[in-house]
């Protein structure tokens, strides 16, 4: 009963969305890699661009990974950019889309919910997802006592789901699933007399459906307090920046942005990012700038200074980055750079 309302209920109510016109495996897979912990509507646009500029998983992973982390500048969260390309590379490799869950899972980068949502939707396999709108609604419809992020929670949510997805369209299934949740059982304020399953949901017959789900509580985000340098070269174009390179791997990995360092003052700031360099740097006697950036885990307070080097860099001795350019600003366009980094160049 529950499977058929759902089906019903999504083909009539189903919002006309890219990557739901497709059974094309890699459309299917960017768009789910895209739509972790971002919003519809951000994404549509950034879906559209990408596939325009890399229409095969071919063409992404024969491109640069700084042409890709280009394209996916302002999107966030950098991390998926760079596991969709090397998960590219892969599939590239073997001459084909596997055509399997187990093969699937294989993909560098991709995991139980990336899988289900691939599996089910480009070849109709059986294979579940949970996010976070599924669990909602799993939570309500089966009352869930626990938190649906971890522990007996989550292993519960997921067997409920694999136990709805066996059987017919199971593709139109998990997305009837995610779109209930997006769409009408929401966090704050269910719209529970619109749900096609209202009659089953035990939440909603114990007067529990805004109780539900348990949620632990946040932890609280922490403060870190940065120093970046916008630096000119001496008897260079004055519009042109010193740009570094983060390393591959942690927050921000293999974008590029001005010198920025976790440092007390402006002018700690400057003796790391001299010996980082190797060079000399003047700073501007000006009042820092101060700018907000509000990550998942932590929030950012950085103070921005401007200042010239004495030389244009060469190279980089630091931990946190692999490379440095002069960049005018028009080559920003072809290279990674973050919506933080944007702020930052003011």
């Amino acid at each position: 009963m529950i499977r058929a309302a759902l089906l019903a209920w999504y083909d009539d109510n189903a919002r006309d969305l890219p990557w739901r016109r497709t059974r094309d495996p890699y459309a299917i897979w960017v768009a789910e890699v895209m739509l972790q912990q971002t919003r519809v509507e951000t994404v549509i646009p950034y879906y559209a661009r990408f596939l325009e500029r890399f229409p095969t998983v071919d063409a992404l992973a024969g491109a640069p990974l700084d042409e890709v982390l280009s394209c996916w500048s302002g999107l966030g969260y950098y991390r998926r950019a760079r596991l969709l390309h090397r998960g590219a590379q892969h599939v590239a490799a073997r001459a084909s889309f596997p055509r399997d869950a187990d093969a699937i899972r294989e993909i560098p980068g991709v995991g139980r919910y990336t899988t289900g949502a691939i599996a089910s939707q480009a070849f109709d396999l059986p294979a579940a997802l949970v996010d976070g709108n599924v669990a909602r609604v799993l939570a309500r419809l089966f009352a869930i006592e626990d938190d649906v992020k971890k522990g007996a929670g989550l292993r519960r949510t997921w067997q409920l789901a694999e136990q709805l997805v066996a059987g017919p369209r199971p593709g139109a299934l998990n997305n009837a699933l995610m779109e209930l949740g997006a769409t009408v059982c929401v966090p704050r304020e269910p719209r529970c007399t619109l749900c096609p399953v209202r009659e089953a949901c035990v939440a909603r017959r114990e007067g529990r459906e805004r109780e539900l789900p348990v949620a632990s509580e946040k932890a609280a985000r922490p403060r870190v307090r940065e120093v970046a340098i916008l630096l000119r070269v001496r008897g260079r174009d004055e519009h042109e920046r010193v740009m570094v390179r983060r390393a591959p791997t942690g927050l921000f990995g293999g974008m590029w942005e001005p010198p920025r360092v976790v440092a007390r003052d402006r002018h700690a700031a400057r003796a790391e990012i001299e010996h980082a360099l190797g060079v000399k740097i003047t700073l501007d006697d000006a009042r820092a700038r101060k700018v907000s950036h509000v990550l998942t885990h932590r929030h950012l307070e950085v103070s921005v200074v401007r200042g010239v080097a004495s030389r244009p860099p060469s190279a980089v001795r630091s931990e946190a980055w692999d490379a440095v350019a002069v960049v005018a600003p028009h080559e920003l366009a072809t290279r990674g750079v973050s919506t933080l980094a944007r702020k930052l160049l003011g």
